[in-house]
C-alpha cells in the first residue's frame, strides 16, 4: 500500500509476516484433511493441536477449552445463542448498551425467536460500566432465583469505538457469585493487553485474528464450561462446530497472537508515544475536541471536533492517502451518529465531528505528525 498511512487497526491488521510464512505450508504442502487417519493427515493435525495450546496459553486457559471459529462475530453469536442448550427456565441475558453489533444484534435475536428477558446496562460519559448497575439487576427477584443455565452477562472487553477498557474482572467476579455465566467480546482487546481468562473469572471469551496481525477468516471462543454444539455434520471442534478446519488460518492466528503477546509491553510502549505525539500536536493547535473514553487500548483514540462532520474528515483526508474511521468499520455504511457516541453523551456540538484513529505497531512517528497536520489543515484552513 505504497504512500498510504494505514490508521485504522481497530477495523483490522496487518498479517504479520511470521504468521504469514508459517501459514504456506499447510496451504501448498501438507494441505491433507486432520479428520482422515492416513499419514498425510498427520502433520495438519498436529499443527491444529498446538495452535490450539499455544493460543490457550496466551490467554491462560486450557487447550481443550479452545474452539476455533471464523471470527469474532460467529464466536460472539456461539456464546450468546447457545450458552444454555439445556435451561429449563426462560433466559435472561444482561448486556451493555455499547456492545458490538454482533453481540447486541444476536441478542435482540434471542429475544425475538427464543423469549429471553434481556436487560441493558448503561455506559457512562466515559464508556464504563458500573458494577453497582450490574448487581442490581442481577438482585431482580425473577433473575437471582435463575439457574446457571439461564442467565448470561455479556460486556465487552474493550470498545471498539473508543476504545475504553472495562472492569472486566469486577463484573465477573459479580457475575460469578450470583451463579450466572459471564461472557466477555474481547476482539479488541486479546493480543494487546495482558488477560487471563481465570484470574479474571470469565466464562466465554471471543477473539478473533485480524485484530491482532492474524489472517482474516478465523477467530476463536473460549468456554470453561461447555457449550451447546454450533454446526452439525461432523465430528470437528470436539463434537461442537462441524466442517474442515482451515488450519492454515489457524496456525497463522496461532503465531500472529503469541508474537503479539511476547512483544506486548514494546508494542504498548511504542504506541503510547506515538498517541501522545498526534494529541500533543492537536492539543497545540488550538482546536476545538475532545477525546472519547476513559483507560483506553493502546493506540485506539476516539477524537469528536466542534462544528465539524467527521465522514468529511474521512474522506478529505483519504484524498490524502491517510486511512481512519468515523466509527465502527463494522457500520461503515451508516453516516449517521453511533449508538456508542450517543451513549456515552456526547455533546451535539461535537458528535457528528467524531473519527476514530486506530495507531498499531506498524506505525510511525513521521505518520502521526502527518495525520495530526492533515486534519488541522483541514479543519482549520479547508486544506
Amino acid at each position: 500500500m505504497s504512500g498510504y498511512i494505514y490508521a485504522d487497526n481497530a477495523a483490522t491488521t496487518k498479517l504479520d509476516i511470521d504468521a504469514f510464512e508459517a501459514m504456506k505450508p499447510y496451504l501448498l504442502d501438507y494441505y491433507g484433511n486432520v479428520s482422515q487417519p492416513y499419514f498425510f493427515a498427520k502433520k495438519p493435525k498436529v499443527a491444529l493441536k498446538q495452535a490450539r495450546k499455544t493460543i490457550a496459553e496466551c490467554i491462560g486457559a486450557e487447550p481443550e477449552e479452545i474452539f476455533f471459529t471464523s471470527g469474532g462475530s460467529e464466536s460472539d453469536n456461539w456464546a450468546i445463542k447457545r450458552f444454555a442448550p439445556f435451561a429449563t427456565d426462560i433466559r435472561h441475558i444482561i448486556t451493555s448498551n455499547i456492545e458490538h453489533h454482533a453481540v447486541l444484534h444476536s441478542v435482540e435475536s434471542e429475544k425475538n425467536y427464543s423469549k429471553a428477558n434481556v436487560y441493558y446496562l448503561k455506559a457512562n460519559e466515559k464508556g464504563l460500566i458500573q458494577k453497582e448497575d450490574l448487581e442490581r439487576l442481577l438482585n431482580r427477584p425473577r433473575i437471582a432465583v435463575a439457574t446457571c443455565e439461564s442467565t448470561l452477562v455479556s460486556v465487552m472487553f474493550a470498545n471498539n469505538e473508543i476504545g475504553t477498557i472495562q472492569p472486566i474482572e469486577e463484573l465477573a467476579h459479580i457475575t460469578n457469585e450470583y451463579g450466572a455465566v459471564f461472557h466477555t467480546d474481547a476482539v479488541q482487546a486479546v493480543g494487546h493487553i495482558p488477560i487471563d481468562v481465570n484470574r479474571l473469572g470469565i466464562s466465554l471469551l471471543s477473539a478473533s485474528a485480524h485484530k491482532f496481525n492474524g489472517p482474516k477468516g478465523v477467530g476463536f471462543l473460549y468456554s470453561r464450561r461447555g457449550i451447546a454444539n454450533l454446526i452439525d455434520g461432523g465430528s470437528q471442534e470436539m463434537g461442537m462446530r462441524a466442517g474442515t478446519e482451515n488450519v492454515a488460518a489457524i496456525v497463522g492466528m496461532a503465531v500472529a497472537l503469541k508474537k503479539n503477546c511476547e512483544e506486548m509491553e514494546v508494542n504498548t510502549r511504542k504506541i503510547k508515544h506515538l498517541e501522545q505525539i498526534l494529541l500533543d500536536t492537536l492539543d497545540v493547535s488550538g482546536l476545538d475536541y475532545i477525546r472519547n473514553g476513559v483507560n483506553q487500548l493502546p493506540g485506539n483514540i476516539s477524537l469528536s471536533f466542534a462544528d465539524a462532520e467527521g465522514e468529511m474528515l474521512l474522506h478529505r483526508l483519504d484524498l490524502k492517502k491517510i486511512c481512519i474511521s468515523t466509527g465502527s468499520a463494522c457500520d461503515s455504511v451508516n453516516t449517521q451518529i453511533s449508538h456508542v457516541i450517543r451513549a456515552i453523551g456526547v455533546p451535539e456540538k461535537y458528535a457528528n465531528g467524531t473519527i476514530r484513529i486506530s495507531l498499531g505497531k506498524e506505525n510511525t512517528e513521521a505518520e502521526v505528525r502527518t495525520i495530526a497536520d492533515s486534519i488541522i489543515a483541514i479543519l482549520k484552513g479547508g486544506q
